[in-house]
C-alpha cells in the first residue's frame, strides 16, 4: 500500500487573524509532502507514528458518535495499522507548514465514507462541509483547528479565507521567473508549539485594548494585504506588510522567539525584508517578504532562506 501525496501548505496571510474573521490567503507548499504507507517491519520512528494513528483511529471513534458530519470505515483503518500502517512524512513537525494537515488529509482520503472529492464541482456549501469535518479531525492535534491545513493540503489548491464561513479556491497571480522580490521561509531553528501560543492569544483576547488592536490594525493590515497580493499590486502590498510586520512584532511578542525581535526590527528600519508568523509561531518558520532577494539574502547570511514565491 502507498497512499497519494499530500503536500505541506504556507498561510500567507490571517493566521491569528482568521479566528477573528480576518481574511486568510494559504497556499500549498509541494517541497514537503506525506502519504500513507505499510511495512511488515517498523522503524522506531514508523512506530511511533502508527502508535499516534491508533489514539487518532480512538478519536475518530468518538468524534463521529457525537455528530453526523462525516463517518469513517474504522475497521478498515484497525486493519490497516495492523498490518502496519504509518505515515510517511518530510514535513517538518512543529514548523508551521501543515504537518498534521497532511495527515488529516490522508485519513479522510482513506476512510471517509461517501467522501467529497476533488473533482466534484466544489461549491461554497461543500468546501464548508470539508472545512468542518477537518476542523474537528485536526482538533485532535491541536485543542482548535480552523481546518484550513488539511483543506489546503486535500484540495493542493491556493485557498482564500473571507471570513470563518465562506471559504473559495483562489487563483493567485503566477510567479514572476526573473523577479527580483520573493517570499521565503526563515528557519528559526526551534520547533513551535501551537498549543501554548493559541493559549497565549485566546487569554490576551480577554483584554478589550488587545481586541480593539487585532481589530483596527492586525486583521485591518491582514485583509489589505491578501487584496494587493490577490491583485498583483506589489507597491502597496509591502506597504502593508511593513504595517502587519510592525504590528507583530509590537502586539505579538511571545510568538516571536526572543533572539529574532532585532532582527525583526531591522527589517522594518531598513526596508530591506520584513518578518512576519509562518503559522502560530513560537519557533518553526518565520515568513519573509522582500523586494530585493539578494539584499535580503546578504543581511540574513547566518540562516537558512528558503524562497516559496517570487515576485
Amino acid at each position: 500500500m502507498k497512499g497519494p501525496l499530500f503536500y505541506s501548505k504556507i498561510l500567507l496571510f490571517g493566521e491569528y487573524g482568521i479566528i477573528k474573521d480576518s481574511k486568510g490567503l494559504s497556499i500549498p507548499y509541494n517541497f514537503y509532502k506525506g502519504a500513507l504507507k505499510k511495512e511488515e517491519t517498523l522503524s522506531l520512528s514508523q512506530q511511533a507514528s502508527n502508535k499516534n494513528l491508533r489514539r487518532f483511529a480512538g478519536y475518530l471513534a468518538e468524534m463521529q458518535e457525537g455528530n453526523n458530519l462525516v463517518r469513517f470505515d474504522l475497521d478498515k483503518f484497525e486493519q490497516d495499522l495492523e498490518e502496519g500502517m504509518y505515515f510517511d512524512s518530510s514535513i517538518p513537525q512543529g514548523y508551521g507548514v501543515g504537518s498534521s494537515g497532511a495527515l488529516v488529509a490522508a485519513i479522510y482520503d482513506q476512510y471517509a465514507l461517501n467522501k467529497i472529492t476533488v473533482l466534484e464541482n466544489l461549491n461554497r456549501e461543500k468546501l464548508q462541509s470539508l472545512k468542518a469535518i477537518f476542523s474537528q479531525m485536526e482538533s485532535f492535534f491541536h485543542g482548535k483547528s480552523s481546518g484550513l491545513d488539511p483543506l489546503n493540503s486535500y484540495l493542493s489548491l491556493p485557498i482564500l479565507i473571507n471570513s470563518q464561513d465562506h471559504v473559495e479556491a483562489a487563483g493567485i497571480p503566477s510567479q514572476s521567473t526573473n523577479g527580483k522580490g520573493a517570499v521565503f521561509l526563515l528557519d528559526s531553528g526551534i520547533v513551535g508549539e501551537t498549543a501554548p501560543m493559541v493559549h497565549i492569544f485566546m487569554e490576551n483576547m480577554k483584554q478589550e485594548g488587545f481586541r480593539k488592536m487585532l481589530k483596527e490594525k492586525f486583521v485591518k493590515h491582514t485583509d489589505a494585504c491578501v487584496d494587493d497580493f490577490l491583485k498583483g499590486d506589489v507597491k502597496s502590498l509591502f506597504k502593508n506588510v511593513k504595517q502587519l510586520s510592525h504590528v507583530v512584532l509590537d502586539n505579538f511578542k511571545p510568538m516571536i522567539p526572543k533572539q529574532f525581535h532585532e532582527l525583526w526590527k531591522k527589517g522594518i528600519d531598513t526596508g530591506n525584508y520584513y518578518l512576519k508568523l509562518c503559522g502560530s509561531g513560537g519557533g518553526g518558520y518565520i515568513l519573509g517578504f522582500t523586494e530585493d532577494f539578494e539584499k535580503a539574502q546578504k543581511e540574513l547570511k547566518d540562516y537558512k532562506l528558503e524562497v516559496v514565491y517570487n515576485f
